[in-house]
C-alpha cells in the first residue's frame, strides 16, 4: 500500500510538471497561474502546493528534469581519473544541442526559458538559481578543461576562464538560434561537427595566457 501511495504521488508530480510545461509554453510563465496548471493537470491547487512551494520552484523542477541526461557526462568530465575528459566535454555540448534539436520536450523547455520567461519579482529566486547554474556550469567547464590539460589534450598555457566562457557562449547562442530560427540549420545533424570545430579553436595561439 505504501509503495502504491508513493507511486501515485510520483505520478501526480509528473502530471503537474507536464501540465506546467504545456501551459508555460502556451501562455508564458508570468501569465500562468497555479490555477491554470492545476486545471490542465486535473488536480487541485492544494495538490500542487503539496509537491511545490510556489510557481518558481515548479518552474525550476521542470527545467532540471531535462538536464538529467547530462549529469553523468558532467561528472565524468571533471573526474581526474577520466581518461578522456575532453571527449566527455564534447559529448556534453553535443548532447545539449542535438537533443534540444531532436526532442520536442527538451526544445519546449528551452523555448520557455529563453523566450517565454520574464524574470519579474515572483521569479526572482528562479533568476538567482539560473545565475548560480551558469556560474556552476562555467566552473565545471574550467575543471573539465584543466583536467584535459593534465591529460595533454589541450595546451598547457591555454587561458582557461576565457576558453570556458567561449564554449558556454557558443552553446547558449546556438540554442537561441536553433529556437528562434529553427530552419536555418539542422542542429541535430551538425551538432557534433560544430562542437568539435569549436573545441579545435581552443588550441589557437590567441587563447594562450599573456596573448
Amino acid at each position: 500500500m505504501v509503495r502504491r501511495t508513493k507511486e501515485e504521488a510520483q505520478e501526480t508530480r509528473t502530471r503537474i510538471l507536464d501540465a506546467a510545461e504545456k501551459v508555460f509554453f502556451e501562455k508564458g510563465v508570468s501569465r500562468t497561474s497555479l490555477a491554470d496548471i492545476a486545471q490542465t493537470a486535473g488536480v487541485t491547487r492544494g495538490a500542487i502546493y503539496w509537491h511545490f512551494a510556489n510557481k518558481g520552484e515548479l518552474f525550476t523542477e521542470m527545467f532540471d528534469r531535462v538536464l538529467l541526461p547530462l549529469v553523468e557526462l558532467k561528472a565524468a568530465s571533471v573526474d581526474p581519473n577520466e581518461a578522456d575528459p575532453l571527449g566527455r566535454l564534447i559529448d556534453i555540448c553535443t548532447v545539449c544541442l542535438r537533443d534540444t534539436a531532436n526532442d520536442p520536450h527538451r526544445r519546449r523547455v528551452f523555448e520557455i526559458l529563453f523566450h517565454k520567461c520574464e524574470f519579474v519579482e515572483e521569479m526572482g529566486p528562479v533568476m538567482a538559481r539560473y545565475q548560480n547554474n551558469m556560474r556552476e556550469g562555467l566552473a565545471n567547464m574550467q575543471v573539465a578543461m584543466r583536467n584535459a590539460i593534465s591529460k595533454g589534450q589541450l595546451p598547457a598555457d591555454m587561458n582557461v576562464p576565457v576558453a570556458a566562457s567561449m564554449v558556454h557562449a557558443f552553446i547558449s547562442g546556438s540554442l537561441r538560434d536553433m529556437l528562434f530560427v529553427p530552419e536555418a540549420l539542422d542542429f541535430g545533424h551538425y551538432a557534433r561537427q560544430m562542437v568539435e570545430s569549436m573545441i579545435d579553436g581552443l588550441r589557437s595561439p590567441a587563447l594562450r595566457l599573456g596573448a
